[in-house]
């Protein structure tokens, strides 16, 4: 993410904290359209009075950095991965959690209730073979143990979804969520060391001071479990990755959305790069990624690094236009990518649309053959007014 993992979904967390735990379940077929907010608007500078900023380079320190900054407005802990039963079938999934702050001074009262962090959720299952996409949402105040997150063992949750250690321990994560008759458990163990993005960890989002996140990435997550769908359990194991970030003010006012990629290649390197897009199509300077090789060594990517070509593009029945195939040119590496959505309907119609989906990959590496998995988010491409939905 980048960016990116800023979808804080203000106006749903305002209504979780009166409430204090909701639950949207949806399938793509099944969705009605909400009013999408600008994303300046979620993520601007906003009130960021009395939060600490992203406006330095930070000594990162792990375990520790697993776990929360609630200094800081806004965090994430992002994981995607492609996943393979032991009989072929092929799936991709999505856990996403959020935290951030209505306020940056705690609240003064007796309620066990009252508490100024809401945390959001956002699970997801591409289905290529049964060309479904189910995606899932819950919201709930860090009170009387609805949410949070903690360092020591690492932990965070949202109701019953979440990531963790198990007490004394550091890996493996076990990663769950449930809905719907749909069920995801997975153990995750890391193959690679945090990479730090941007300059040393601060990724930089705009030119004012503090429009910037501290951002690190665990590209490689050996990833076994199970996933359950409709009734049906399935053996799995594959690749996640992990996106980490915490801000208080991302996105520049010219700023429209992002397209994030995240892609695991056969060779045992990973690609990560976000195209910051401007309202007027142009591509933002301080677009930027990085490339990691088998060992671990990594190549940061800038703007000038990367050329990314759109191919064909997918309608949205809830209105907009997304890009859905690319090939992706690093001159520098002689590499080029073809990426591919294995299904073209990853959109999640959660506050604020975007599209997040599993892709293939295929393309030569300093001239051999390559392929690859992983995932692609793509935000800003849904009409802010409120668009009808075609007749089920």
């Amino acid at each position: 993410m980048s960016v990116r993992r800023g979808q804080v979904w203000l106006m749903l967390a305002l209504v979780s904290l009166g409430t204090g735990m909701t639950t949207f379940a949806h399938d793509a077929q099944e969705r009605t359209a909400l009013p999408a907010p600008d994303l300046e608007t979620v993520l601007g500078t906003g009130t960021a009075s009395g939060y600490a900023r992203a406006d330095h380079p930070r000594t990162f320190r792990f375990p520790h950095d697993f776990g929360p900054h609630r200094a800081f407005k806004t965090e994430w802990w992002y994981f995607t991965g492609n996943l393979d039963s032991a009989h072929g079938q092929r799936f991709g999934y999505e856990l996403t959690l959020f935290r951030f702050s209505l306020s940056p001074h705690a609240i003064q009262s007796p309620s066990r209730w009252s508490t100024n962090q809401v945390y959001v959720a956002h699970f997801a299952v591409t289905d290529p073979a049964g060309k479904r996409f189910r995606f899932f949402q819950q919201e709930a105040r860090a009170a009387i143990g609805l949410a949070g997150t903690q360092a020591a063992p690492f932990r965070v949750w949202v109701y019953n979804w979440g990531v963790g250690a198990s007490a004394g321990t550091e890996w493996p994560w076990h990663l769950h969520a449930d809905a719907k008759n749909v069920s995801l458990n997975l153990n995750l163990t890391p193959l690679l060391a945090p990479v730090l993005q941007g300059s040393h960890g601060l990724s930089r989002k705009g030119l004012a001071p503090g429009n910037a996140s501290y951002y690190y990435s665990i590209p490689r997550l050996e990833t076994r479990g199970t996933l359950s769908l409709n009734g049906r359990s399935f053996a799995v194991k594959g690749l996640s990755w992990l996106d980490r970030e915490w801000s208080t003010s991302t996105l520049a006012p010219d700023e429209a959305g992002w397209d994030w990629f995240g892609l695991q290649l056969s060779d045992g390197s990973d690609l990560m790069f976000y195209r910051l897009r401007r309202k007027n199509g142009a591509t933002d300077p301080l677009s930027q990624g990085s490339l990691v090789d088998r060992r671990g060594k990594v190549m940061r990517l800038t703007t000038a690094d990367v050329r990314i070509q759109v191919l064909k593009h997918w309608l949205s029945p809830l209105g907009g236009t997304y890009p859905a195939r690319w090939r992706l040119f690093i001159k520098s590496e002689h590499l080029t990518l073809d990426v591919t959505p294995i299904l073209a309907d990853q959109e999640l119609d959660v506050g604020v649309r975007y599209w997040e989906g599993a892709v293939d990959v295929h393309g030569y590496y300093a001239g051999h053959l390559i392929r690859g998995e992983g995932y692609v988010e793509l935000t800003g491409y849904a009409p802010t007014s409120r668009v009808q939905p075609p007749r089920q």
